[in-house]
Order: C-alpha cells, then structure tokens, then sequence
C-alpha cells in the first residue's frame, strides 16, 4: 500500500482550456490513478483520476460533500459562499423541501416547458440571424437561454437574468484566497430573491411560489425563514445556470469542430438523446475535480486515505477512461454503454440531471436546425477560457453562419 511519503506531488489545477485534454489526465490515471497533490490554498489533497475509483469515492458515504466547508480542513480553493451553502440538498431535505424542489426540477412537471424551450431557443437565434454575422454565442445564446430556464423555474422574471448571472461570475471564481466581494454579492443576491419571495402579491409559479405556499403550512413555517427559502432558490439558480450554460458552450465547439456530427443531429433527430450523453462524457466544462472529505481511513486503489484527508475527483480522467470507454477521445453517438459522470454519482448524483439533458437537447436540435453551417469566427486557439472559475469556460464563443 502506498504512503504520503512515498508518493510525488504533481502541480493542480491542470490546464484552463475546454478544447483540449489535458495530456496529464492520462498519465495519472495509467500511472498514479491515486496522485498527491497541493490545491490552490497550498493544502495537500489525493486525485482521484480513474473510472472505477472514482465512482468508488463518488458512491463511498465516508466521503463527504458537506464537510469540505468545515473549519480548518484542507481546501480545493477558498471558500465564496457561506460554509452551510455547499450542503444545499442537505438543507432541503432537512427542512422538508424535497417535495417542492424535485418537482420544480423535473421537467415532466411543466408539461409547457418543452415547448417553451424551443421558442425560446428559436427567439434567441432569431435575434442573433438579424444581427448579422458574427455572432457571439456566449453572451447571446447560451447564458440567456440557460438563465431564463432558471428564471421559469424559480418564478422571476426574465429579464432579470443578467444581474444574477453577474452575481454567479463572481460567486464561482476560485481562489486561494477569500477576497472581499465574495460576501457581498452573496448577500445582494440573497436580498433579491427574499424580495421576490415577500412580494405583493406573493410569487404564484415556479419554485418561489411553491415556496409561498409551504411558508402558510404549519407542518413547514415553524422551522424554515425566508433566508433559508432565498439560499435555495439562490443556489439552484447559480449551480443549475452556470452548469447548463457551460455544458451548451462546450457542446457548441464539439459539434462545430465536427460538422458531420452536427449534420447527423440534423438529419437524424432520433440520435439526440444519445448524443447529449456522448458529449456530456465528452466535455471538459468541470474545472477543478469534484471535492470529497475523507470521514474515515479508507483505502483507495493502492492508496490509504486518512480521515480528514481531502479528495479530488477528477472527472475528465474518469469519463476518458479507455478500460470504461473505448477511444474516449473519439465522440461516438452510438456507444453501447455511457455510464459517465458528468452528474457525479451516488448520494451527490445531480438532482437536475434529466432537466439539464432536456435543456440540451432542445437547444442543440434548434442550433443544428437554423445555423447549418456554423464556423468559428477566429480560430480556435485563440479562445480566451476564464482563468480562476468553477467551470472551464470561454469567455466569448464568436460564429459565423
């Protein structure tokens, strides 16, 4: 079994860029599938980079989400939102949430939803092909489209997409360091969304109203306030919005730097919820691994992870797997079997998963549809990806048609 001492420390985080897999990410996995490394912060952490192991840390409970906020233990990056945040489900379920939340992210629920996506999806380009070439796909197609999902959903309005997607730059930066408008954009935000909750009249749809409803039942008024109703309406917007638009992001440049695999959405419509799986494996969007605490001694490969030790899950290692996915690099609609892990795994499995795939699927149909023959506008190189994010993501994404 291998020790701390003996083995080497590789530099993390690895590359900025979405584009391009990081040539590290195969060598750790076939080499030290189980590597030790120094976060941002300077804290020692494991890096989990196969498939079966990560899964292993993903399903394992002694591996622990919520505790990575605690006080004095080791850091993936400093924290910018308050430590009782990064247990948002936990929250929910604790203060007798579920119900309201599961059904706001289950896209069955709205039986509109489908069809509003795709007018919204259809408006936004509509906006773009009267603008003329080029165009930027960012600013003007997947954010917008994302957020006004997340808007739907929560029961604001629309045009309030641009403050909070503003408020989620700044929330998702990462840091090893706290800095100081991490604290006040939280709580700007915060007031927001407990302004929308008490307004007159009271919020009617989505998850706001849902929320309205459940502060008149005493089975829930008693031990749930308006902060707490505001921090998971807060939450889900942020995670939900930034990790739908950049997953759209990523997809977009796949499908552009593979014309035939976007002529194959196009005229075979049927192939587009295998393909949204393909290239959610595919995408590199999931900047920095998945953290997890180590709540017991556990043994990880060849490797003793001690409680309270940090572990990373790095994702583009395990969903490029070649022992799990045959010619990873290659993006394969057809593939037999896809259990990859973009929306992580076990009790942490992303709750808006089959919301996120519809979401996809709509845009990109109505991408592929009205822009067939979409082009990068500068070359690809020269994408400028945010450093310091949760998310590798571009900050422009310029087109022609």
């Amino acid at each position: 079994m291998t020790t701390t001492a003996e083995q080497p420390e590789f530099a993390f985080p690895l590359s900025r860029r979405g584009d391009v897999l990081p040539e590290e990410a195969a060598v750790l996995r076939e080499k030290h599938p189980v590597a030790r490394v120094r976060t941002m912060t300077g804290d020692p952490a494991w890096l989990v980079s196969s498939y079966d192991l990560a899964k292993q840390v993903l399903e394992d409970e002694r591996f622990s989400l919520k505790d990575t906020a605690n006080p004095g233990v080791p850091r993936q990056y400093a924290l910018t939102i308050p430590p009782e945040v990064v247990n948002n489900m936990g929250n929910i379920n604790s203060a007798g949430l579920r119900q309201a939340v599961m059904k706001t992210l289950n896209p069955r629920a709205d039986r509109e939803l489908a069809g509003w996506l795709e007018a919204e999806a259809h408006r936004l380009i509509d906006r773009l092909v009267e603008q003329g070439a080029p165009g930027e796909l960012r600013d003007g197609f997947a954010e917008p489209y994302s957020a006004a999902l997340h808007c739907r959903l929560l029961g604001i309005p629309a045009d309030d997409w641009r403050r909070l997607m503003a408020g989620v730059d700044l929330a998702f930066v990462t840091s090893p360091v706290p800095f100081e408008g991490s604290a006040p954009n939280w709580y700007k935000d915060l007031g927001y969304m407990v302004e929308r909750l008490n307004a007159d009249p009271e919020p009617t749809e989505g998850l706001l109203g849902r929320f309205a409803a459940l502060r008149r039942s005493p089975d829930v008024s008693d031990h749930v306030d308006d902060d707490l109703l505001a921090t998971v309406a807060l939450s889900l917007f942020g995670a939900g919005a930034v990790s739908t638009s950049s997953f759209l992001l990523h997809a977009i440049i796949a499908l552009v730097r593979r014309p035939e695999l976007a002529e194959r959405i196009r005229t075979e419509p049927a192939v587009i919820g295998r393909a949204v799986d393909e290239l959610l494996r595919h995408n590199l969007s999931i900047g920095d691994a998945l953290p997890r605490l180590a709540l017991a001694d556990v043994r990880v490969g060849d490797v003793l992870v001690r409680a309270g030790e940090l572990v990373l899950v790095l994702v583009e290692g395990a969903n490029y797997d070649p022992a799990v996915f045959p010619e990873p690099e290659r993006i394969d609609f057809d593939r037999a079997q896809n259990p990859h892990l973009a929306f992580g795994a076990g009790h942490h499995f992303c709750p808006a998963s089959a919301l996120g795939r519809t979401h996809a699927e709509i845009a990109l149909a109505v991408l592929v549809e009205r822009l067939p023959g979409l082009r990068f506008a500068l070359p690809l190189e020269q994408l400028a990806w945010r450093p310091g994010f949760i998310k590798r993501l571009p900050e422009r994404l310029p087109v022609v048609w």
